[in-house]
């Protein structure tokens, strides 16, 4: 499957893989301190750069990474959600981050469910894990939501090896058995 043809509709949204024109959007929700702050801080717009080339990176390389988030009314860029799994990290996670616009509709659950069951249907997962700050209140009433189970704290590698995190967690046959 080549990773330009994959793209994910839900009722609202519109998911796939990162395209250029998605970077300003991204580099504005990354210099956001209240969209940003428990997903490694607000960043400079190069630093942003960095962090949006190694999500179109991990396209080429591992075959998924997180969507880009589309709203379908209008079109824009709206976050970065789905399949996540650099060097070091505790498991197989679909993670999310949203632009504050965006905040408040339903839209991290809603593409949260099609990414999840896009990892396990697509790539195989046998699990999916949420890494969670522990003074996220609102994603972790988003795991617990999508049937998720906190595990205990984890160790994120370098260089987030100093925020603490919950992992948050569920099997496929515990996803399939929601509904």
């Amino acid at each position: 499957m080549s990773i330009n043809t994959i793209r994910i509709e839900t009722d609202r949204l519109i998911l796939r893989p990162p395209v250029l024109d998605d970077f300003d959007a991204y580099a504005a929700n990354m210099g956001d301190y209240e969209a940003s702050h428990f997903i490694g801080g607000p960043q400079p717009r190069a630093t942003a750069w960095r962090g949006f080339l190694s999500l179109a990176g991990a396209w080429m390389i591992q075959g998924f990474s997180m969507f880009s988030v589309i709203e379908k009314s209008s079109g824009r860029w709206v976050g970065r959600l789905g399949p996540w799994h650099p060097e070091g990290w505790p498991g197989t996670e679909v993670g999310w981050g949203l632009a504050r616009a965006a905040w408040g509709k339903g839209y991290a659950y809603e593409g949260s469910v099609a990414a999840i069951d896009w990892a396990f249907d697509h790539l195989g997962w046998s699990e999916v894990i949420h890494s969670i700050n522990t003074d996220n209140y609102a994603s972790q009433a988003l795991a617990k939501r999508l049937g998720s189970q906190l595990r205990g704290p984890a160790q994120l590698p370098p260089p987030y090896e100093n925020i603490t995190v919950g992992i948050w967690a569920q099997t496929r046959e515990q996803w399939k058995r929601r509904t």
